[in-house]
């Protein structure tokens, strides 16, 4: 059993604050690279010491896996968590840490590369008695597409097969606009992902994206920890999450996490990973993917579970045996957690850069904010403009509703257009509230959305920029409640 001491943080922003916050509670050292851009962000400032990689492009600072590897031997760190985004699903990478001597803290190459392509992780799973989506490979269907994508049914998905987030993926209603749509997907699929192979599966109308976390350590073990509702997106990325899911059903729970912990077994999975399904109207499941990293939501199963996924992924890699029994987690209350962007959702979603003039942000019980960012940080063009994820627990949906709620108008953004008041008129619509959710939730309820004509007070804003008061703790915040469970400090879980 190799005992981590020293680690590198491959990575930016709130997901390298959170995963520092973690390494210091357990009396592990850290190593924070930053790029010319990020020179005075919080997450440098936290690590135990930082050093610099490069320009502000992130293909010459934090994708360049050579300049990593240096940084990590030069800090004499041994082992490198890769957080999520950048290189964190790169195989390659993934080996290149392997082959230097150091821990990487998370899956093995070979799990990596077979469930990124995802012709290959359908093949896997049709093996293993998933269920998958019919869909026809573009390369191998050659002629007969058309033919072969009409008897599927249209509407159609186009998919690329290297890559997620929406990069590539196209709906296609009519047998006419096939091959514009595949040119068009191509295109995108290889400028993301340097790989033009794409797919085509049948379109499932009004589904939810419900994913499972899962954890599997060296000695053959894998284990579950419950769904995630992820219905609420915009431009297929999500915006809300929560747990447990309304649509869940102990038995519906039971078959979908077992799919999922079967998938992760035949590929000798190791570390936290995702599987993510679609669910249609009669409630059958199809695999969508599985994410081989930590996920940007997370904290809302942590908030349930009384469970830092951070120290398993660490403690894995250590070696050391997950103590859990098989089958579904015992959760307690509800979580749910809304991402908050510099954008303009008025004007189809338009990052916006520039500085933050001041930032509060919100307190109170059961309320956890991952933030990378403070009063007079930059927002730049060169990285994804999500500046925190707000976190709220209740012991319902309901009461964690109400916390979210209470906690986005609390959050005092200034300087940029943030999403903020889009979120608070996603939770007070009624469907939200009834729990009738899909993944064209917003394109239904919020076409055309535009924000209140309202302003906020002068002296609200007075107040704010003239406060003088100490700077606030930067990154994730925990007020903890009346009651005596903190499901952020708790490493065990609740009845296990």
């Amino acid at each position: 059993m190799k005992k981590i001491r020293k680690v590198l943080v491959a990575n930016r922003g709130e997901i390298a604050v959170r995963i520092m916050r973690t390494l210091h509670a357990m009396g592990i050292k850290t190593v924070a690279v930053y790029s010319e851009a990020d020179r005075d962000a919080p997450h440098v400032e936290l690590a135990g010491e930082a050093r610099l990689i490069g320009p502000a492009p992130s293909r010459e600072s934090y994708l360049k896996m050579d300049t990593l590897l240096s940084t990590a031997k030069a800090s004499g760190a041994d082992a490198i968590h890769p957080g999520f985004g950048f290189l964190a699903e790169n195989p390659e990478f993934a080996q290149a840490v392997a082959d230097a001597g150091l821990s990487f803290i998370g899956p093995s190459p070979s799990a990596i590369r077979e469930m990124g392509n995802k012709l290959n992780s359908r093949a896997l799973a049709l093996k293993h008695k998933v269920p998958v989506i019919p869909a026809v490979d573009e390369r191998e269907a050659g002629r007969d597409l058309l033919e072969r994508v009409k008897a599927l049914g249209f509407p159609v998905l186009i998919k690329a097969a290297a890559g997620g987030g929406g990069k590539g993926m196209r709906v296609v209603e009519r047998a006419e606009d096939l091959k514009k749509s595949l040119e068009m997907s191509k295109r995108e699929s290889i400028n993301a992902f340097n790989d033009d192979h794409v797919f085509v599966e049948k379109y499932l109308r009004h589904p939810r994206h419900i994913e499972f976390q899962v954890l599997g350590d060296l000695h053959g073990r894998v284990v579950h920890l419950n769904e995630r509702e992820c219905s609420i997106q915009r431009r297929h990325q999500k915006i809300i999450e929560e747990t447990p899911s309304p649509l869940m059903t102990e038995d519906l729970r039971a078959e979908m996490g077992e799919a999922a912990v079967r998938l992760a077994k035949a590929v000798s999975y190791t570390s936290a990973g995702t599987v993510e399904f679609m669910v249609d109207a009669d409630k059958k499941f199809y695999l969508l993917e599985m994410n081989t990293r930590l996920q940007v939501e997370h904290p809302v199963t942590e908030m349930t579970l009384g469970m830092d996924l951070v120290y398993w992924q660490v403690r894995i890699a250590e070696g050391r045996a997950l103590p859990f029994r098989p089958g579904p987690m015992r959760a307690r209350g509800h979580s749910i957690e809304c991402r908050i962007y510099a954008e303009d959702p008025a004007a189809d979603f338009i990052p916006c850069a520039g500085r933050l003039a001041f930032l509060r942000e919100p307190g109170g019980p059961w309320i956890r904010n991952d933030c990378g960012v403070r009063s007079g940080s930059e927002v730049t063009t060169h990285y994804d403009p999500m500046i925190s994820k707000l976190v709220a627990w209740g012991e319902t949906r309901e009461a964690s509703i109400a916390r979210m709620k209470e906690a986005l108008r609390d959050y005092i953004i200034l300087g940029l257009r943030t999403n903020r008041e889009y979120l608070l008129d996603i939770l007070d619509l009624p469907a939200f509230r009834e729990g009738k959710l899909h993944t064209g939730f917003l394109k239904e309820h919020l076409p055309d959305w535009q924000p209140k004509q309202t302003m906020l007070e002068p002296a609200l804003i007075a107040s704010a920029l003239y406060r003088k008061g100490p700077r606030a703790q930067v990154g994730t915040s925990f007020t903890q409640g009346k009651t005596d469970y903190n499901p952020w400090l708790t490493v065990g879980n609740w009845g296990r």
